[in-house]
């Protein structure tokens, strides 16, 4: 389902999103947040009746922005060749704003919390290994690359993606001129393997 925000409750969203990210849930009062967004705390109430509330609603609809991005990075030309995809993979992500990170950030925290819902981070996961997934197929089909297991290959390059970008990128790690070097490195091997000929 599809969250659609007016503007008063974007406002009030993106500011429970900022303290969140910065300060933790515990700093994102429900006073804290309104005087943020430049509201009322009365509105905040009115708009979303309680803190916990606006707190599911806020990431559920900043996670809905990122997995939209996510779609829109691992999208594919049916042209499009396996090296040129995969890095085209990493670059995008490493310039992914700020904002998507924290996002990740905050679905990789709610891993310590217990849940009945599936958890954000693995419908991270599940929409870039169905997007490796289908690419690795096509390349199959089109007989770009052997036959191997697509979801196999596409969980080696959605670990790989994953752990070297994304994560550090969330921590800081520079790895805008490091992560090009990494994924050169990193398709290397996945086309000349680690046996010495």
């Amino acid at each position: 389902m599809k969250i659609e925000l007016d503007n008063t409750e974007e406002k009030i969203v993106r500011a429970t999103f900022d303290i969140i990210q910065k300060e933790g849930l515990a700093k994102a009062t429900t006073k804290r947040i309104a005087a943020e967004a430049g509201v009322n705390e009365v509105t905040v109430f009115r708009k979303f009746t309680n803190k916990n509330n606006l707190v599911e609603i806020t990431k559920a609809y900043h996670f809905q922005i990122l997995i939209e991005k996510l779609e829109e990075i691992f999208e594919f030309r049916q042209d499009e060749e396996t090296e040129e995809y995969l890095r085209n993979n990493f670059k995008e992500l490493i310039n992914l704003p700020e904002e998507e990170f924290s996002i990740i950030k905050v679905a990789l925290e709610d891993v310590r919390v217990v849940s009945d819902k599936k958890l954000l981070i693995a419908q991270i996961t599940d929409v870039i290994l169905d997007k490796f997934e289908e690419f690795f197929t096509l390349q199959i089909e089109e007989g770009r690359i052997r036959k191997v297991n697509p979801r196999v290959l596409g969980t080696l390059c959605y670990s790989i993606t994953f752990q070297s970008l994304v994560l550090w990128k969330i921590y800081n790690e520079n790895v805008e001129k490091d992560g090009i070097n990494y994924s050169s490195e990193f398709l290397d091997i996945i086309y000349n393997g680690i046996k010495v000929e």
